[in-house]
This record gives structure tokens, C-alpha cells and sequence, in this order.
């Protein structure tokens, strides 16, 4: 990831709506959510998560893909990752004690299933 889309990905994630959704879509996994049932869960209107979505999705933190009458919305788990690598990229400065509480962090999942650590 450059720094031009690093940017790009925390100005999307840098209001609260927002972060809320990737964070519910992160959860929700590679099923997604539908654009009606993320306003519902956020108790927001429609007309406002389909504005925080196509921003995500400007961005390219969150994908979209229609399913009959509804758009389901997915995290982008490789634009994340490289979001989350961008920040480590230079870390510790060749000190690798400063970075080994991140590196120990436990992972919402197995590393087996590809799973961004």
C-alpha cells in the first residue's frame, strides 16, 4: 500500500459511522452485510449508510456485490491487511523488542485461515 491510499484509507475510517461499519463488516465475515441491515444494526437512516458505504468502498475498504434486490457489503481483508502493514512497515527502527507485543497479539482466528496478523 503507498502512502496515497494509506491516506485515502484513514480518512474513510477517521469518522465514526464509518469505523463502526468496517468494524461490524470485519465481524460479519465473508457473508457480509446488507446495506439495510447495517443502518438497522447502526440505527441509522438508509440514505446515511449508503453515504458512509460509497466512501468506504471509494476508499477500498469494503466491497459490494448484489444479491438479488440487496447489496451486500464485505471488509476488504487485503486492503485492511495492507492498511495494518503500511503502520508496521518501518517498525521499531531496528528495534525489534518495540514491535513484539503487536507481533504477540492473539488473532480473531486461526492463521490457517488466512487471517491478517
Amino acid at each position: 500500500m503507498d502512502e496515497r491510499q494509506a491516506l485515502a484509507s484513514f480518512g474513510a475510517l477517521s469518522q465514526e459511522t464509518r469505523l463502526q461499519i468496517v468494524r461490524m463488516l470485519v465481524v460479519s465475515g465473508p457473508e457480509g452485510m446488507a446495506a439495510g441491515s447495517i443502518a438497522e444494526k447502526l440505527d441509522v437512516s438508509p440514505s446515511n449508510v449508503s453515504f458512509h458505504l460509497k466512501e468506504l468502498d471509494h476508499a477500498g475498504l469494503v466491497s459490494q456485490q448484489r444479491e438479488a434486490r440487496s447489496i451486500i457489503y464485505t471488509a476488504n481483508y487485503d486492503a485492511l491487511g495492507g492498511l495494518v502493514r503500511f503502520l508496521m512497515e518501518d517498525c521499531c527502527g531496528g528495534h525489534p523488542e518495540i514491535c513484539a507485543p503487536v507481533k504477540a497479539a492473539p488473532t480473531c482466528c486461526p492463521p490457517d485461515e488466512g487471517c491478517v496478523r
